[in-house]
Order: structure tokens, then sequence, then C-alpha cells
């Protein structure tokens, strides 16, 4: 999915005096929190393939768990499963799927990959302690999804399409010019767009970034990344995720489209994906 790059393993210590799962190796692996009222219950299992999904409630608050074995996640070896992409991959997507079969039903908070309590009775404080704060955010995204923009460049070939642009501006100038004085003129044209080219291209980021905020309920950057990471040809030169109401998807994925077609010349392509639960959205939560 892309929003869950940052594998975190998240472990909310016990809170008092707990109530503890059947076996003391068991921990609860919470996914996500949604509306009581909106979620059914749950079919498939958690991240490990092994146990069932579960509810706990709190008023209106609900949290999708699951019991998972702790030794998985913390202590001797579980740091080294983690950078382990054959072992974290399926996980992940797991977690992903559970978080998107909640979303179909509630507006949905998701939490990080690893996020671990020690005890049902760590959960329940934990909810009682981000009541507030969780249900305004689930309030927040009602009818509202999170859509990933990602752009990139192939900048020799937008700065020779600036170039051209600029010779043929200036053609008939150039044309009135002894050979010698005209290919010091292109030269100089040439190194002005090179000096240029930084704040061109930054102004017309902005002018995307501002067409596509008017669909927007929120916008956030995310991290650039590696042409390595990304598996392209092409440098990424922005990643963003927006909050879009659900009504204005379809103008929204339009305006993208649009981009496209009228950018490709400069050398620049959007990608678009989604919808996704609104990860890059997400409060800081208090544990």
């Amino acid at each position: 999915m892309g929003h869950m790059s940052d594998v975190e393993n998240t472990v909310v210590e016990e809170q008092g005096k707990d109530e503890k799962m059947n076996n003391s190796d068991e921990a609860v692996y919470l996914y996500c929190l949604g509306y009581t009222d909106s979620l059914p219950t749950l079919e498939g299992t958690g991240v490990d393939g092994n146990y069932c999904l579960k509810l706990q409630r709190l008023g209106d608050i609900v949290a999708v768990w699951s019991k998972v074995s702790l030794a998985e996640f913390c202590g001797e070896g579980a740091e080294i499963r983690l950078k382990d992409i054959s072992w974290v991959g399926p996980r992940i997507h797991q977690h992903e799927a559970v978080v998107e079969q909640v979303m179909s039903h509630s507006p949905v908070l998701p939490t990080r990959f690893g996020t671990i309590f020690l005890s049902l009775a760590s959960l329940k404080q934990f909810l009682k302690n981000n009541h507030d704060k969780v249900s305004q955010f689930l309030d927040q995204v009602v009818e509202r999804e999170e859509w990933s923009v990602k752009g990139f460049l192939d900048r020799k070939k937008a700065k020779e399409e600036r170039i051209t642009l600029e010779l043929s501006r200036q053609n008939e100038t150039l044309s009135l010019l002894s050979p010698g004085k005209r290919y010091f003129q292109e030269q100089r044209i040439r190194s002005n767009v090179d000096k240029e080219f930084t704040l061109w291209l930054e102004g017309l980021c902005n002018t995307i970034a501002g067409d596509l905020n008017s669909y927007a309920a929120n916008f956030s950057e995310r991290q650039i990344l590696s042409s390595e990471a990304t598996g392209m040809d092409m440098d990424m030169i922005l990643n963003w995720a927006l909050l879009v109401p659900c009504e204005d998807v379809a103008a929204f994925r339009n305006l993208v489209e649009k981009a496209n077609e009228k950018h490709d010349c400069h050398g620049l392509k959007f990608v678009l994906s989604g919808p996704w639960p609104a990860y890059s959205f997400c409060p800081t939560l208090e544990t």
C-alpha cells in the first residue's frame, strides 16, 4: 500500500494490576480504532494468521485487536525479524487488510504496524485516556479518504524542453546575429534556464498543490524517496497525502489526470493512489 513503510514496534507497558492473557507469551495486537455502532463482528485472522480478530468496546469507540505471540515482536530475535522483509512484508499486508476491512464499515484511525499491549486492561486504559482525541479524529474523517500523489521528474527532458521553448521565443532575435554571436547567445540562454530551473519547478509544484488543495480537507507532505526505493528511473520531487471528501474524489482524480496531460512534455509525471485509511493525518495518542 505504501503508507506503512515505517515499521515501528510499540509496546505499551501494563498500568497497575492488569488482566492477563491466557498465556504469558500472549499479547494484544492493535490494528485500528473505529465507531462502535458502525462495526459488525469481523471475519478473518490477525497478522500471524493464527488468532481471530476481536473487538474491545469503550462507549462509542471500538478497538480492533487480536492475540499475538509476544516473543515474535519483543525480546531476543525480534529486532532481526522486524528488519527481515520476508517476515515483515506478509504481516504488514495483513495488518493493512484488517484496517481496510474496518474502513469499509466505519471511519477509522489506523495504528502503526507492531503496536502491542501486554494485556486487555492496558488496551482499555489506552482507550479511556485517548477517547476524546480518537472521537474527534473519527468525526473529521467521516466520508473522507486519504489519497497519495507522488510527482516524478525526468530532469534532462524537462530542461531540454525549457531550453527549446526559450530558444523558440527568441528565435527572431537570434536569427539576426552572426553565427558566432548566435552560438554564445544560445549558450547564455541554456545557462539562464539551468539557473532558473529550480524556481520554475517550485512555482509549478506550488500551483499544482494549490489546485489539488481546493478539493482537500487536509494536506500533508511526506518523505521524498530515492529512485532505489521507488523503482522509477525518474527523480521523486514531491510526495503528498491529501484527505479528500468522497463527493469530490472524481473531480480530484480528474485534476491529476489533466496535470499529467499538461505537464508530460515538461518531463513530469504524477502518480495517484488510494483510497487509503487516513494514516498521514492520525493524531499522536497517549500511551
